[in-house]
């Protein structure tokens, strides 16, 4: 595969085959990325295959192929760039192309990415790179699961977190990625925090929590990487909220209500931005699910919309998710979104509603208006494959979906041609 600054690198992964006659054309190939669970070379997930991806067992006996990089960094010297997208996207991507090269394997050219968590951005940045990366593949679609975005909400949100080493963590990771003249350690750690360093090398996600811990963010944190110059393009770089232009595969979002790990608020903000941009996403919230625990609840759901991806149904997808009672399943938000200029306020961190956001031409906070833009503002938010098209409504001046949200699908549903 290839670094964060282009140069080959040896990743090993996981290869799983249905047990069932290949069809022409070989097997859809699903390639899953992990979450965090460390950045040492003993992390691997391929060193225990038995659980490196969940449900495996289920997805092979869909008749897809399976497969999943450990990632730069684990199963291979070094440390994991931890968060640094491009990377693991190559990564994840590049195993596909890894399995298309053994004869027993019968992988086809189509493909979906799942990840969760960690791999939920990595996911994002697949869907991103995808077609510019690997154009001899087809990438179907994207699951992202949890993504981290809206890294100065997301580092805000874990400042007072019990997985505030992750905050570590990624200081380390983008280091790994970077070097120290990008990425220069000291200006965002501390001395204190330098010296924990080799502890990343020692252990898993376990050990990494028990033993950062113990050290509170002030006694690792130099300064907020945010206000140090070499340090914040590399952040926005990796964040999927600085995407500017849509992927061509859907995309489909997937969250528990009761997140511990990820702000729901920053899944909501990322989709109303990918809106904007005229991204084919659909966005599903479980209420009551946990960061990890979403993920069996959706699992049904989640399957059903990728074996809609690989038959080529219609985008977005009109299926309806069951797995528990009161999904909400539309990419909620402002329209246009305003990202906050400051940690958003509500009853909770982790709260899809009601939201309120400051806006950053304004000090004072009010609720979010759930409103379609007038068409003259909406005709350039059109589906960017319509560029001529308007908004059928345009002569009224304001539409709204069915439901009164900011319904990006159903948006670009209701684009035709200019007269």
């Amino acid at each position: 595969s290839e670094t964060a600054l282009g140069a080959r690198t040896a990743v090993t992964g996981l290869v799983a085959v249905p047990s069932t006659p290949a069809p022409a054309g070989g097997y859809p190939v699903v390639t899953w990325g992990h979450g965090t669970n460390g950045m040492a070379p003993q992390c691997a997930p391929s060193l225990q295959p038995a659980s490196a991806v969940p449900y495996a067992n289920v997805l092979l006996q869909k008749g897809w192929e399976v497969v999943a990089s450990d990632s730069q960094g684990e199963g291979t010297p070094g440390i994991l760039p931890y968060l640094v997208g491009v990377v693991a996207a190559r990564n994840t991507i590049d195993i596909v192309r890894a399995a298309r090269e053994l004869p027993a394997a019968h992988a086809s050219a189509n493909y979906v990415v799942w990840g969760h968590s960690e791999g939920g951005q990595t996911a994002m940045f697949a869907l991103h790179i995808g077609a510019s990366y690997a154009p001899e593949l087809h990438l179907d679609g994207v699951v992202a699961g949890a993504p981290p975005s809206q890294f100065s909400v997301i580092y805000d949100f874990l400042k007072t977190s019990k997985y505030r080493f992750y905050l570590f963590m990624a200081a380390a990771g983008f280091n790994a990625a970077y070097g120290n003249t990008m990425a220069p350690l000291n200006e965002v750690l501390s001395a204190q925090a330098r010296k924990l360093l080799p502890d990343l090398t020692k252990g898993c996600f376990n050990y990494l929590e028990n033993t950062l811990d113990h050290s509170s963010l002030p006694q690792l944190v130099e300064a907020d990487p945010f206000s140090v110059p070499t340090w914040k393009p590399l952040l926005e770089e990796n964040d999927p909220a600085s995407f500017t232009s849509p992927a061509a595969a859907p995309l489909l979002l997937i969250q528990g209500g009761a997140d511990e790990q990820i702000p729901v608020i920053s899944t909501q903000l990322l989709a109303s931005h990918l809106c904007s941009i005229g991204q084919d996403l659909e966005r599903w919230i479980y209420p009551g699910q946990s960061h990890s625990g979403v993920i069996s609840v959706s699992m049904q759901d989640m399957m059903r919309w990728m074996a809609d991806r690989f038959a080529g149904g219609p985008n977005p997808d009109p299926y309806v998710p069951t797995g528990e009672a009161k999904i909400q399943t539309t990419p909620a938000g402002p329209w246009p979104p305003t990202a906050p200029s400051s940690p958003v306020a509500g009853p909770s961190p982790v709260t899809d509603a009601p939201l309120v956001a400051r806006s950053p031409l304004s000090t004072r906070s009010s609720p979010v208006t759930r409103r379609r833009p007038p068409c003259h503002a909406a005709a350039p938010q059109c589906h960017p494959r319509r560029s001529r098209a308007v908004a059928r409504a345009g002569e009224r001046g304001r539409a709204r979906a069915p439901d009164g949200t900011a319904r990006c699908v159903s948006w670009r549903r209701s684009c035709r041609r200019c007269g």
